[in-house]
């Protein structure tokens, strides 16, 4: 009986992959059903040159804001980039991770290329007036705001916190909270690289 069993058991579970094998993917970030073109603009680079997002088209790119006095939030999520950046390899090329100010009274370009070269030579910090910054928040719907303190910091920055994937086709398309795993961002990278490698 038992051997009559294990056939019709064993077809079950291979039946149960194949189903799942077919499924679609399901993205680990918040993705848009309609992925609207992500704003472009032009910033102030790490380097002290400038950069536009319209000129990474063809790669992915994530986007953060951000500052290089931040205690917790911003090294956490640029030790994240290292990650997906170094686990994709020769892939790497394909993605650009940008790191932008929301605190550029004190983060002058020399600051920013410091501390984003501490983390990875490939992130780019970017920078510019308070003009040109506001208006990128404004674009992306990025909150920042100045803090006071009582200690010789004299202010921090409360900011939004989400990581922006851009895909090679400069369409926002997925976003993701503070604390997701760097996993679950780098399987949607692969992803979507996988669908354009596909496409092409």
């Amino acid at each position: 009986m038992k051997d009559a069993i294990r056939p019709i058991v064993f077809g079950g579970m291979l039946m149960l992959f194949l189903l799942a094998s077919c499924q679609p993917y399901q993205f680990k970030g918040t993705f848009y059903e309609d992925p609207p073109e992500a704003a472009d603009f032009e910033l102030t680079s790490a380097d002290g040159g400038r950069l536009r997002l319209s000129e990474l088209e063809g790669k992915i790119v994530l986007l953060f804001f951000g500052f290089t006095s931040c205690p917790d939030v911003c090294p956490a999520t640029l030790g994240i980039a290292k990650r997906i950046i170094e686990e994709l390899g020769d892939k790497s090329g394909r993605l650009a991770f940008l790191f932008i100010t929301v605190d550029p009274e004190r983060d002058t370009p020399e600051k920013l290329n410091t501390y984003v070269q501490n983390f990875h030579e490939s992130i780019i910090g970017l920078t510019g007036s308070e003009e040109e910054l506001s208006s990128v928040r404004e674009d992306y719907g990025i909150y920042a705001a100045k803090v006071p303190l009582k200690s010789g910091i004299g202010y921090t920055v409360d900011h939004t916190a989400r990581v922006y994937l851009i895909d090679n086709e400069r369409r926002l398309r997925l976003t993701y909270a503070f604390g997701t795993p760097y996993e679950d961002i780098l399987q949607d990278i692969k992803q979507i690289l996988k669908e354009i490698d596909a496409e092409n």
